[in-house]
């Protein structure tokens, strides 16, 4: 199997916090890699070693077959970055600024006017091309980030958590545009703490927790790790919600969880249903939704590590020091 991107032993120090302990990691060409975890867990000390712009303290890693360390240009001339910010200069056009780019990267000025046309259209921003690039809206400028770092039609590309900040309209867009891209065959390493963009998008999973890779595998694979499914009782009536819940305590020999209406708990034996379905049945409570699930992303995470993606699970100061992380790279070739 052909690998785009593989590290191994990867440490960052950044004062008394260890970013890295020891990442081991391996892309197979033309795959996603969804790589999960809080903020400060290490993702973007990450994804900065494997781009060039930042040395691992030990380790090695290589980038479509070149060293990061002793091969960086060549790495740099085959990737593209999007970081967690917008790195567009907003006193341009949008086709202004694909255009600078390109040039950057040693296109001709025509070749660099093509390229920009064809990626705004890619990325329905064509009549808005010939706007400054203040006037877009969060998802668009998203988007003409993404068009930038594509400029150098890159063998592999790190999008650093791209979707944050964005309305759940202009997250679905994007998702829809890197997997065109997974279409065409490029390598994608994708970090991010939303559970639902790594599950609609990963081929594989990396889960980060402390600088450290926790957990691995596909979305499916993961989800069994915690050897249970996930209950879903919600009644009718709902002043009988307490009641409900004491029934799934008792029967699933679980806390439940009492949320938003329904009642939810892991169950290990899927036999337990139809005997919480006679007990409620015997109570007179009628349930207007029932169902046995797999455990979420969001559930698996919480498992592994005794918190939600979401929350800083990061060493002291480590928030800080990946916080900093701003990746203005569009391709490596403009490094």
């Amino acid at each position: 199997m052909r690998y785009a991107i593989q590290a191994e032993g990867l440490v960052k120090h950044y004062g008394e916090t260890k970013a890295l302990d020891g990442v081991d990691l391996e892309v197979p060409q033309g795959r996603l890699l969804g790589v999960l975890g809080p903020n400060g867990a290490g993702k973007t000390t990450s994804v900065r070693v494997l781009a060039t712009l930042l040395r691992p303290d030990r380790g090695k890693a290589t980038v479509a077959g070149f060293d990061v360390l002793r091969e960086a240009h060549q790495v740099r001339s085959l990737i593209g970055l999007t970081g967690q910010y917008a790195a567009v200069d907003e006193m341009l056009t949008g086709t202004e600024n694909l255009v600078m780019i390109g040039r950057l990267l040693g296109l001709s000025r025509a070749e660099s006017k093509r390229r920009a046309h064809e990626l705004l259209g890619r990325f329905s921003l064509t009549e808005a091309g010939g706007r400054a690039t203040k006037t877009f809206s969060g998802g668009m400028r998203r988007r003409l980030d993404l068009a930038a770092s594509l400029i150098g039609r890159p063998q592999v590309l790190f999008l650093d958590e791209p979707t944050t900040g964005l309305d759940p309209r202009s997250r679905t867009g994007l998702w829809d545009v890197v997997r065109g891209l997974m279409a065409d065959g490029v390598t994608v390493l994708l970090t991010t703490q939303y559970l639902e963009e790594a599950d609609q998008l990963a081929d594989d999973i990396l889960v980060f927790d402390h600088g450290k890779v926790i957990a691995s595998g596909t979305p499916d694979q993961l989800k069994a790790t915690t050897g249970a499914q996930v209950l879903e009782v919600r009644p009718l009536d709902a002043s009988r919600l307490d009641v409900v819940g004491k029934v799934v305590a008792d029967l699933v020999e679980t806390a439940p969880e009492i949320e938003g209406g329904r009642v939810t708990a892991a169950v290990h034996d899927p036999a337990v249903v139809p005997a919480i379905v006679r007990r409620l049945d015997d109570l007179g409570i009628v349930a207007s939704e029932l169902s046995l699930r797999k455990s979420s992303l969001d559930e698996v995470f919480l498992a592994l590590t005794g918190h939600r993606a979401e929350d800083d699970g990061g060493q002291p100061g480590d928030s800080g020091a990946e916080g900093s992380d701003r990746a203005d790279v569009k391709t490596g070739a403009g490094v």
